[in-house]
């Protein structure tokens, strides 16, 4: 007599490891078993456990350092298929998704979407400097030329009380339960949440409470007609810094644009970085600007700003830069010159400056308006789902596309459905 596991796996079985902490895979997972598939979650923490618990979940409780002998046992003992996560650089996925590549078992990433407010990134392998999204234009305008043009009109609003509870809940879970689960490590590389939470909290109070002060600036800035170049911070912690660029944090990213700016920016311009609307600040980004222009002696000719319609910044800028945030996928839809120093989806011929920041300075110069057409197109095929993570509507719609893509084989394919899911 064959053992569960081997007639199981006749079935396609998906893993689902740690997701936000939303309903989303969930949803995905009813989905596949009323298609037949078998799906396991694998919880890694007493935050993981609380968005989904009972049928179809187990719980890891080892040593992080037992986990790379366990999930490779579990993925051949079970006859594992697919496996599906958020982001695949997170310690605990780096080392599964490693793994299963390995073994043939299909890898599916999801993260907020490249194109925002309300799309999903659902690719295979990995995202940024691990997406398999051709970087060549000819085979990306050969993708988008069966596809329709989309409505880019938002058309879910995701809600951000509930997310802000969903994060909580399932840190707050993890440090006063912990012991469920006592040798969990935390997986992203965020600072601990009794650090991280209050001063989250108390930034966005300080930005709300000097909002005003802030649009006089900017206001300031854009009557005054001065040409600038904006820098968008990313957060010091997130994996595309960590791990798709070249540098190890920010404070390093604002030196090296300071430097080439100082030393090739014509001298009439003005570089203004953007703070994240996340950030912490932990670190005072103003602080290493206002220390890396003195060192330059080009104090006069750099902002820092806590806010401002980004929209705005990016369209009257006269270039942007960035590491890889997907605020260059803004600068892209709004025909604003831009230059990546980072690992990006984006970062194509044709769409992005090439010839290195240097240059970048005097020599930017507009996007190709019909291939940005094209790699928007192309893009929403192949790796975006339309929906939200935190909205009712939104993440439901999602899930099914999602569990769509997965049962037919179109994951990281062009579907002619996402332009109007």
């Amino acid at each position: 007599m064959k053992s569960p596991a081997r007639n199981a796996s006749l079935a396609p079985h998906l893993v689902f490891l740690q997701g936000m902490p939303s309903p989303f895979y969930r949803y995905i997972a009813q989905h596949l078993k009323a298609h037949g598939w078998r799906v396991t979650r694998i919880n890694l923490c007493t935050g993981d456990w609380l968005f989904w618990h009972g049928e179809d979940a187990i719980p890891y409780r080892g040593r992080r350092s037992r986990w790379p002998r366990f999930i490779a046992r579990f993925f051949a003992e079970q006859g594992v298929t697919h496996v599906l996560l958020l982001g695949e650089n997170r310690r605990y996925h780096r080392q599964a998704v490693d793994i299963a590549l390995a073994n043939g078992i299909q890898v599916v990433v999801n993260d907020f979407g490249y194109i925002r407010p309300d799309w999903i990134t659902f690719e295979r392998n990995g995202m940024s400097g691990g997406s398999l999204f051709p970087r060549d234009p000819d085979a990306i305008r050969a993708m988008a030329a069966s596809l329709p043009d989309i409505d880019w009109t938002p058309r879910f609003a995701d809600s951000a009380f509930h997310m802000a509870r969903g994060d909580l809940l399932h840190n707050l879970s993890n440090l006063f339960m912990g012991w469920l689960f006592p040798f969990y490590r935390r997986s992203d590389r965020r600072p601990h949440t009794l650090i991280y939470t209050p001063a989250s909290g108390l930034r966005l109070l300080t930005n709300r409470l000097r909002k005003k002060r802030t649009e006089q600036d900017v206001e300031n800035l854009l009557a005054s007609q001065q040409p600038y170049y904006l820098f968008p911070l990313q957060l010091d912690f997130d994996f595309q810094i960590v791990a798709y660029s070249p540098f190890d944090g920010i404070a390093q990213s604002i030196a090296h644009v300071v430097a080439s700016f100082a030393r090739h920016a014509p001298t009439h311009t003005v570089l203004l970085l953007k703070e994240h609307p996340w950030d912490p600040a932990l670190k005072n980004w103003e602080r290493v600007l206002r220390r890396e222009a003195a060192k330059w002696g080009v104090e006069e000719r750099v902002r820092y700003l806590r806010g401002g319609h980004l929209d705005t910044l990016i369209h009257r800028a006269r270039g942007v830069v960035t590491v890889n945030s997907t605020t260059g996928m803004r600068a892209l839809h709004l025909g604003t010159p831009l230059v990546v120093l980072g690992q990006a989806v984006f970062d194509v011929p044709g769409l992005t400056h090439q010839g290195g920041l240097d240059s970048f300075w005097s020599q930017a110069i507009p996007p190709d308006a019909d291939l940005v057409r094209a790699f928007l197109k192309a893009l929403a095929g192949a790796l975006q789902i339309r929906g939200v993570f935190f909205e009712k509507e939104g993440v439901s719609l999602a899930a099914k596309e999602a569990a769509e893509r997965l049962i037919h084989g179109r994951v990281g394919q062009i579907s002619t459905d996402a332009s109007t899911t």
